[in-house]
């Protein structure tokens, strides 16, 4: 990956892969362990709380799958590896029910990718699965083979563990493969079945390009899943959820919308073009956008409006407020039905600490208004255009707090005039 993060902590749709693969196993399995590499503190603290084991020496994948062994327990085991994170709980719940078959002593999942490239080539006989052959070692005709190995594979504690055990490194890397035991079942007289999923699921991710390919694939399924839901997406390709993002039936989301981690959104609300939102929630019906920002902390109440240009962070709108042009929100709390004019600003940072803005039910706030907080404006209030407010406006006040105008006579003509003087000559 060429990064100083570990491969299982690059993240997709905001979540590390890990996660994902720990969220979907633990839908299907009753215990996990997550082995790790030493000096792995991230990724020990994202398989909180599931046991973390330590490989302290890297001799291959069947010695890390016996790291685990002591939480084996007595039913079945599967090895899963975090670089393939997006395989789903029904496909896990398919290799464990082939498992169980009365036949089956062993499984794993496979895939049939359109470009099978380097992968390991599963060799089947009928049904069953004779033995898996590295790219680099096989024939031309089983390089022909479009059915290839997956990696994962589930057998019963008791044969995983011997079998573990019995693994040898006399390879080329002197390293110990997870994969010899698909041979020693075959030895043993065992039936190995192959459970196919799509190469979506299954891909391995080892490079920055594959990365973005497993995000397109994982943004599709999130957005079909989104439609099936009742979610309309006028233009699904230009719209990025996160992993964890909740869209509600008849959300309308247009396009270029880019959702981060934590987000809600209730039922009939719009998302117009170009916005961006991570960590809030948004009410019902409620209206965000176009090339609007919503920061983490955000709640907007029902049927509020959150317009272009303008940004919200730690806010709280009330229900049926409006802040339709060119406004920052942060560090705030918005009455309902309150109207925040075009240019205001919440001034909520001293350059050392955060202060908030409290703005009541009903207020109107006029254009460019700068609140300098904390201040409080009480309910029904009226903030003049222009104004700076320092001070607190109680409930039912007009408050200016501008500069008195002067107007001096011919001034503007004579200065116009002027400077047109000064450009001819240049």
């Amino acid at each position: 990956m060429k990064s100083s993060r570990p491969k299982a902590m690059q993240r997709l749709a905001g979540r590390p892969m890990l996660a994902h693969l720990i969220a979907n196993a633990a839908e299907i399995f009753d215990r996990l362990v997550v082995v790790v590499g030493p000096e792995m503190a991230d990724v020990a603290e994202l398989a909180a709380p599931y046991p973390v084991v330590i490989q302290h020496d890297r001799l291959g994948t069947a010695h890390a799958a016996l790291q685990a062994e002591a939480y084996f327990g007595d039913g079945d085991v599967a090895v899963l590896y975090a670089d393939n994170p997006l395989i789903s709980a029904e496909t896990l719940n398919n290799l464990l029910t082939e498992r169980r078959q009365p036949d089956v002593g062993l499984a794993l999942l496979a895939m049939r990718p359109a470009e099978p490239g380097r992968y390991g080539r599963v060799v089947t006989s009928g049904a069953n699965v004779q033995r898996i052959v590295e790219w680099a070692d096989a024939t031309p005709d089983e390089r022909a083979i479009d059915l290839c190995n997956a990696g994962v594979l589930c057998a019963d504690a008791a044969t995983f563990r011997r079998w573990l055990q019995a693994v040898k490194n006399d390879n080329s890397k002197g390293e110990f493969y997870l994969t010899d035991v698909v041979d020693m079942a075959v030895a043993e007289g065992l039936t190995v079945r192959a459970v196919e999923a799509a190469e979506d699921e299954l891909r391995g991710i080892n490079s920055r390009v594959e990365l973005a390919q497993a995000e397109a694939a994982l943004q599709q399924r999130l957005r079909t899943q989104a439609m099936l839901n009742g979610v309309t997406l006028v233009a699904p390709e230009t719209v990025f959820l996160c992993a964890d993002t909740v869209l509600e039936a008849d959300v309308l989301i247009e396009p270029n919308v880019v959702f981060g981690p934590g987000v809600t959104v209730q039922s009939g609300a719009e998302i117009r073009a170009f916005s961006h939102l991570e960590n809030c929630t948004v009410g019902e019906a409620a209206i965000i956008g176009p090339y609007a920002r919503l920061r983490p902390g955000s709640a907007i109440g029902a049927k509020a409006h959150i317009g272009n240009f303008v940004e919200v962070k730690n806010t709280t709108v009330g229900e049926g407020a409006k802040a339709n042009h060119l406004t920052y929100l942060g560090d705030a709390t918005i009455g309902a039905r309150t109207n925040v004019g075009a240019g205001t600003i919440t001034c909520n940072y001293d350059g050392y600490f955060k202060h908030h803005t409290a703005i009541g039910d009903n207020v109107f706030v006029g254009s460019n208004a700068i609140l300098v907080a904390p201040v409080s404006i009480g309910t029904n209030a009226m903030i003049a255009a222009g104004s700076t407010v320092t001070k607190d406006v109680p409930a039912d006040a007009l408050a200016f707090g501008r500069s008195r105008q002067v107007n001096k006579p011919e001034l503007g003509r004579h200065f116009k005039e002027t400077l047109k003087a000064r450009k001819d000559k240049s």
